[in-house]
Formats: C-alpha cells, sequence, structure tokens
C-alpha cells in the first residue's frame, strides 16, 4: 500500500514506528481504511530484515478511542443488519489487526500517550510491552454501548492481567487509571508525558541491538509457551540454538564477551 492517509509509519534505525493519526477523533481504529493501513504495515515489518522492533502510539492527546461513536449511532439509526453480515464485517475488519499484531516476530511496544479505550485499550494489550504516560487510562468499556470485545480483547487482557482482574474491568466498563494499570500490571512503567517517547526509543534501541535472528526466535519461544507441552518446547529451543550457533552473530557476541567490548550484531 503505497502512502497512508490515517496512519504515519517511519523506519529508522531497525526501529519501526506506526502512528495511528487521526488526533481530531481521538485515533479511531474501527475504519476499514485504518485497519488495512495497520494491516499493511505490520505486514511491511514482519516482512523485512532490517526491523528489529515496532512501536505503535496514537497522535495527539489520546492513543486511541476504538471505534467511532458517531460512526456506530449513525449505523444504529440506520436498517439493522443481519447476524451473519455483522459477523462477516467483525471478521473482515476490526478483528484483521489482532491477527497482524500476533502475527509479527519482532518485538512490540506500545507508547500508550493518553486514553486508550475499548479497541484502544485491547490494540495496547497486544503489544508484548507496554509504557504509558502519566495521562493514560485504560477501559475494557463495550459492554456499556451494549456491545462485547469483538476484536478479541478478552484473550489478550487476560493474559497480561489475568481472569479476576480482566472480568472486572470488562464487567464494569470502567476506566483505569495509569497507575492503577501499572500496579496490576497492564503496563510496565509510567512516565511524564514529555519522556515518553525517549523512553520508550531508549528501550526500542536496547533491544534493536540485539542480533536480529535470534531476537525474532526468542520471541517465536515467549509466544509458545503457553501452547506447548514442555517436551516440544524443549525441542523448539534445541532447534532453535542449533541455528543460531551457526550465526555469526552468535561468534560475534562470544568474542566481543571475551574482548570486553559491546557486540556489533549484523543479523548474519
Amino acid at each position: 500500500m503505497a502512502g497512508y492517509r490515517d496512519i504515519l509509519f517511519e523506519v529508522k534505525d531497525r526501529i519501526a514506528t506506526l502512528t495511528v493519526n487521526l488526533p481530531e477523533s481521538r485515533n479511531p481504529i474501527s475504519g476499514l481504511q485504518t485497519i488495512e493501513e495497520i494491516e499493511d504495515a505490520c505486514r511491511q515489518v514482519k516482512l523485512s530484515d532490517d526491523v528489529s522492533v515496532l512501536i505503535f502510539t496514537g497522535a495527539g492527546r489520546a492513543f486511541s478511542a476504538g471505534g467511532n461513536i458517531k460512526n456506530m449511532k449513525n449505523r444504529t439509526e440506520s436498517t439493522q443488519l443481519a447476524i451473519k453480515v455483522v459477523e462477516t464485517q467483525y471478521r473482515r475488519g476490526i478483528q484483521r489487526i489482532p491477527m497482524a499484531i500476533d502475527a509479527l516476530d519482532v518485538p512490540v511496544i506500545a507508547a500508550v500517550n493518553g486514553p486508550a479505550i475499548g479497541a484502544g485499550c485491547d490494540m495496547a494489550m497486544m503489544a508484548d510491552i507496554r509504557i504509558a504516560s502519566t495521562q493514560a487510562m485504560f477501559g475494557e468499556t463495550f459492554l456499556n454501548l451494549g456491545l462485547i470485545p469483538g476484536d478479541g480483547g478478552s484473550w489478550f487482557l487476560t493474559r497480561q492481567i489475568g481472569y479476576q482482574r480482566a472480568a472486572e474491568m470488562t464487567f464494569t466498563g470502567r476506566l483505569v487509571t495509569a497507575q492503577e494499570a501499572l500496579d496490576i500490571g497492564m503496563v510496565m512503567r509510567v512516565v511524564e508525558p514529555e519522556q515518553l517517547m525517549p523512553e520508550v526509543l531508549k528501550l526500542a534501541h536496547t533491544i534493536a541491538d540485539k542480533p536480529p535472528l535470534q531476537l525474532r526466535l526468542a520471541k517465536r519461544l515467549l509466544k509458545s509457551a503457553a501452547q506447548m507441552s514442555l517436551r516440544d518446547f524443549l525441542d523448539a529451543c534445541a532447534l532453535g540454538n542449533a541455528v543460531s550457533h551457526q550465526t555469526e552473530d552468535h561468534k560475534e557476541g562470544i568474542t566481543a564477551m571475551i574482548e570486553k567490548r559491546t557486540p556489533v550484531f549484523k543479523g548474519k
């Protein structure tokens, strides 16, 4: 997809940054154009050997309000669609985002600059690591609108904060402050707004300096751990290291440690 309308996307120093750029409507991610652009950017990251980390964030004061409430109102005032039609719209629409992010084998960092509501909250939970501004808020607010998390949010939220806390957030639809999000494990760190991107970039650079192949293998193993038996997991670890031992980056890591210098990994 050449050129983007709803997002900003750039790659620098092996770090890709995806910014939802609809600040006037608080960065909704439910529009088909936005979904396609996010999906396309994720595809570029996955297929590029020059990217080791993806950061996603929102332009302006919000991370993402999730759905566009005005569009929802217009839809409910029109003729009600058949159940099958709506089901298909979810599968061909918003559900493409969790599938695209989940398919990534590079680390993903969410820089939560402001409110992350509904699908916006869920998108933040899809990241491997979340760093939030003190102005961030989180809300699993679907029930407030007579809906459920149709984007798979419950799958991600329970894995991040456990069933009981995810249930309470979902059933009440209440908002969680940045500090509470830190306390319950929704985010790793909370910083002042002006420090958010410097803090995220510092972490991203640390990660991007690691050997690219082994970094992707490590993420795959982390994601596979919950679904695999110990025996199968150990087999995957053995195979991954068998491959790693043949790389120049492994040799560089050993040599740099012996020589007491910072290694320079090249993805070879």
